[in-house]
């Protein structure tokens, strides 16, 4: 399955712009804010949009981040975990040194508490003693149903390390570089999910990051041969996380698309329209969220496929 009704998050206890992630992360900036206040302004963003999910029936489960770790970016779990159908985990390599302490084992064992069933770790993250990384499925973007692993190479998202994870979990790679304008340059963007998002039947791609044109044709062909309509969007409305999208599944088996209000107010009318022929669409304010922590939404969600008991 492309979609999952189970979603694990972890609520901040310390959120606040980290300066490790800043060098390559060019969405991140800074609030004229207390961190004590940023932190406030975060947990209740992330305790709106948990609401929002389960008044359509999205399995939440939260867990709490713990004080002692001074973990950040705690409030994106998607980046150092992977949760697969066969009973796997994947666990990845962070570039950021203080992201490696998000890596809890206490979290496998609350799923396994709550009946999912997990039969084998994936563990990637020896790379980083190699100075190597590949963030998840921040880096990583999956096509379960067609198999297919799309990557665009940055410092967190290593060549080597994705075709090995491609060959482990049996995924075709697509790789390619997506770049951003920063002042005068053009430098690569830290995360495929902040410029492409993927559900069971369309994508939400920012092409106008893909500078190389063999690389773009190669990209729209691999996702139009598994009949996906692609929403292509632009650089501006990328800034806005609009790329930053995850497909979800309510009550009943309803799919909803999940985003910020940032980056629901960025989209054209015809866009909105266009995704709303596939799924109805949840957003919820995460300003703080946004501009302190560099990502959105989807960077906020792993996605649980784990089987149950």
């Amino acid at each position: 399955m492309q979609v999952t009704n189970t979603i694990l998050m972890v609520r901040p206890v310390n959120f606040r712009k980290n300066e490790q992630t800043a060098v390559n992360n060019y969405f991140q900036e800074d609030l004229d804010l207390k961190n004590q206040e940023i932190n406030a302004k975060a947990q209740a963003e992330f305790d709106a949009l948990v609401t929002s999910l389960r008044e359509k029936g999205v399995n939440v489960i939260v867990v709490n981040d713990t004080l002692e770790n001074d973990t950040p970016d705690s409030i994106f779990p998607n980046n150092w975990v992977s949760f697969h159908e066969d009973g796997t985990v994947g666990l990845y390599p962070m570039f950021a040194e203080n992201r490696r302490k998000e890596r809890r084992e206490d979290i496998l064992e609350t799923l396994e508490e709550r009946g999912f069933v997990i039969d084998s770790l994936m563990d990637y993250t020896s790379a980083e003693d190699s100075e190597y990384y590949l963030e998840g499925t921040g880096s990583i973007l999956l096509d379960r149903v067609n198999r297919k692993a799309y990557c665009a190479l940055s410092a967190r998202a290593d060549e080597e390390l994705f075709i090995e994870f491609c060959e482990d979990f049996e995924y075709t790679p697509i790789i390619f570089t997506a770049n951003q304008t920063v002042g005068d340059d053009r430098l690569p963007i830290y995360h495929t999910n902040v410029m492409m998002c993927l559900g069971e039947t369309f994508a939400v791609i920012c092409l106008d990051t893909i500078d190389d044109k063999k690389e773009k044709k190669h990209l729209v062909s691999q996702l139009k041969e598994d009949g996906k309509e692609i929403i292509a969007i632009t650089e501006q409305q990328m800034h806005h996380f609009a790329g930053n999208m995850l497909q979800v599944m309510g009550m009943g088996n309803k799919r909803y698309l999940v985003m910020s209000s940032a980056a629901y107010n960025s989209l054209a009318p015809a866009q909105i329209k266009s995704l709303e022929k596939h799924c109805d669409i949840i957003h919820s304010p995460l300003d703080t969220i946004e501009t302190c922590g560099g990502g959105s939404a989807r960077c906020m969600m792993a996605e649980v496929f784990l089987p149950k008991n």
